[in-house]
């Protein structure tokens, strides 16, 4: 499979919409969603990023569609109250440790 990411700005966004929005979309604290290979999230200039790395395209278009858009239209308790400025990359290189 063909890595694929994708990186979510939420300006003005917290760590305490970070926590709130995550426990909602993944499927246990300390797990990630089906296809997710990496999950990274902290405080950037002016907002809150994540950066998460699916196996592939595919992956990243089931969770969005069928777990992170149903729950962003329902509203996050305490979560994150607007989409985020949105950038996909087609996965090149991929290293690890």
């Amino acid at each position: 499979m063909k890595p694929f990411a994708i990186v979510h700005f939420f300006p003005r966004g917290t760590k305490k919409q970070y926590l709130a929005s995550v426990a909602t979309v993944h499927p246990a604290k300390n797990k990630l969603p089906k296809g997710q290979i990496l999950h990274l999230a902290g405080p950037s200039k002016g907002g809150w990023t994540v950066l998460a790395i699916h196996d592939s395209k595919k992956s990243w278009l089931q969770f969005r569609d069928k777990v992170l858009m149903p729950a962003m239209k329902q509203g996050l308790k305490g979560g994150f109250k607007s989409p985020p400025e949105a950038m996909e990359v087609d996965v090149k290189t991929l290293l690890t440790a």
